[in-house]
């Protein structure tokens, strides 16, 4: 080892947060006015999600963990959570490492992930060896969300 990844330890600790307050969650509900927008890779191979959704959202998507969710269950990897949507109960299974964003609104609290895996080419991709760069994102600093 010629360095350390301070990236990879970041972003294990930044999803221990997030593992965390989904684990007290799904034991007591949420809080007050706390609210969870999560943002994560659709095309992740660890993520399950209706059809419809992966078809409108096919690389990435926000839920909102607030009023209507049900079964949130959590583990060392990921969550499963019910969500409504048009009415209809539907389960996603979400694994941390899709994670793009998590934000608590209610107390001005956002965290920023990169998320790395390997996509599967598409079948109508005619030279899968081909790499698309990956989309610029901007960093969220914790000094702007410190109660000063």
């Amino acid at each position: 080892m010629d360095s350390f990844r301070y990236d990879e330890l970041v972003q294990r600790a930044l999803i221990s947060v997030v593992r965390e307050l989904l684990e007290v969650v799904s034991l007591n509900g949420l809080p007050g006015s706390h609210h969870f927008y999560i943002r994560f890779r659709t095309d992740h191979p660890r993520v399950r999600i209706p059809a419809f959704l992966k078809e409108r959202h096919p690389e990435e998507v926000m839920i909102v963990i607030q009023y209507q969710f049900w079964n949130l269950k959590v583990n060392s990897d990921g969550f499963c959570v019910d969500l409504s949507f048009n009415g209809v109960r539907e389960t996603l299974d979400v694994s941390f490492s899709a994670l793009t964003a998590f934000v608590d609104p209610s107390v001005k609290f956002a965290l920023q992930f990169t998320p790395s895996f390997e996509k599967t080419p598409a079948p109508e991709d005619p030279d899968p060896s081909k790499k698309v760069p990956p989309k610029d994102g901007k960093i969220i600093s914790f000094d702007n969300f410190r109660k000063k």
